[in-house]
């Protein structure tokens, strides 16, 4: 694929008109091995994605000629949310624990051109014998560091034997690798591209801030300060443990406060939905443990909220890495009791008390959304669902959210206030000549 016509599909597809420096030095890069080092949130899929789609031959349709692999599931669905798009006519498979495994046999039997997927399940199809690859042009292992820290090294390992010949490789990661380089590649002499210190990645300012509890337990400290943040602004609340998570969920959900929960022990519909109600505005409030610190397409967050200090240096940096992105402005909130020893690298610049939530109750949202059990597979697309609640739903074109659109269902965030007359105006009617159950999400 040319590269002026690649920028041209980047322009229509996703609105961007002009690449950042990185991703200019991704796209004219020809080096057989490349490091890829740059935060979250500095457009470094984009940035593999172009020299991948460069060395994609459109004309040899019957190969697999790419392979991406992520250490997480939500990261395999947000670079494909990228290259789909861009890649065609190539087609593009996806490969994840808790996917169907019927519907990504289906797809491996269509040839694709292009594989984004966890290790785990990529190793799962080549072992039942659903791939077979001779030579691949291109392989990029994305987050690198994260898929060794989960344990995905063996797996990797495994993988790149069964790919035989691999012409180019790409690795990234939002660290400095150290000594984490992979031995079962040749990688003597690599290219690397390091924007690790923010060289020329848009990033906007972030106000540090301690918020002092007078008690070890900090569930009344973090209720008071949830109240106090804009009604509009969407905020990510860091805990260390899956148990913790849903305590603090629990929490908010009783004192009113629209939240949701995001943690590795739910299912991945769960998970996915939690995401995309927190990114449509039905739950602004979104508890995680740090499965939620990286990998994951979410913007405009206002502030993170560390309710449990991080573990470490490197989770500090990536829970923060979760606000003042593409140059917005953010803050990060530090609750912090009298005996708690304070790591070197927390850091904060002001202190701030906040009023009793009670005297500031939290108000709805004004977003709901509502779950379609008819996805990609039932042959439904975004604009099905659009002219549905338009035309047989009453809503007014301004009045429909953000859709989202999976394999075997779809969300879509309209008004709160229509929900009982939407759902009344729909219930007769057929979505695309097929009867579709549609509710809200409680």
């Amino acid at each position: 694929m040319k590269l002026t016509q690649l920028k041209q599909r980047i322009a229509s597809v996703m609105g961007i008109t002009e690449l950042n420096p990185m991703q200019v030095a991704m796209a004219h890069s020809q080096a057989k091995s490349t490091i890829l080092l740059a935060p979250t949130g500095s457009g470094k899929t984009l940035a593999f994605t172009l020299p991948m789609l460069v060395d994609c031959d459109e004309t040899h349709t019957d190969k697999l000629q790419a392979v991406v692999i992520a250490p997480s599931r939500e990261l395999v669905l947000q670079i494909n949310d990228v290259v789909r798009p861009l890649a065609l006519p190539l087609r593009t498979a996806v490969c994840y624990g808790g996917h169907s495994m019927l519907d990504e046999t289906r797809s491996l039997e269509a040839n694709p051109q292009i594989i984004i997927a966890t290790p785990g399940r990529l190793l799962d199809h080549f072992t039942r014998g659903h791939l077979q690859v001779e030579r691949l042009r291109m392989l990029v292992l994305d987050e690198y560091d994260k898929s060794l820290e989960l344990g995905f090294l063996d797996d990797m390992r495994r993988i790149v034997k069964n790919l035989g010949r691999i012409q180019r490789v790409i690795l990234t990661s939002a660290t400095q690798l150290g000594d984490k380089m992979p031995r079962f590649l040749d990688f003597a002499s690599p290219e690397v591209v390091d924007f690790t210190q923010g060289n020329n990645v848009v990033r906007g300012n972030i106000q540090y801030v301690k918020i002092p509890s007078a008690t070890r337990d900090k569930l009344d400290t973090l209720l008071d300060l949830t109240a106090s943040l804009p009604a509009d602004e969407r905020a990510i609340i860091f805990v260390n443990h899956r148990e913790s998570a849903q305590r603090v969920y629990d929490a908010l959900k009783k004192a009113g406060f629209p939240a949701g929960l995001y943690h590795g022990a739910l299912d991945q519909q769960h998970r996915e939905i939690a995401l995309e109600m927190f990114n449509n505005g039905t739950t602004p409030i979104l508890v995680a443990t740090d499965l939620g610190s990286r990998g994951l397409d979410i913007a405009d967050v206002g502030s993170v909220i560390h309710y449990h200090l991080p573990l470490s240096a490197e989770t500090w940096t990536h829970r923060n890495g979760r606000t003042a992105r593409q140059g917005a402005d953010g803050i990060v909130y530090t609750i912090l009791s009298d005996d708690e020893s304070i790591p070197d690298f927390v850091e904060y610049e002001r202190e701030y008390v906040p009023h009793d939530y009670r005297s500031n109750p939290p108000k709805a949202t004004p977003l709901a959304t509502l779950y379609f059990n008819a996805g990609k597979r039932e042959k439904i697309s975004r604009g099905d669902i659009a002219g549905y609640l338009m035309q047989r739903g009453g809503l007014a074109s301004d009045e429909v959210g953000r859709i989202t659109v999976k394999d075997h269902y779809s969300l879509a965030s309209i008004p709160a206030d229509k929900v009982e007359s939407t759902l009344a105006a729909i219930a007769p009617h057929r979505l695309k000549n097929q009867r579709v159950r549609v509710t809200p999400i409680a």
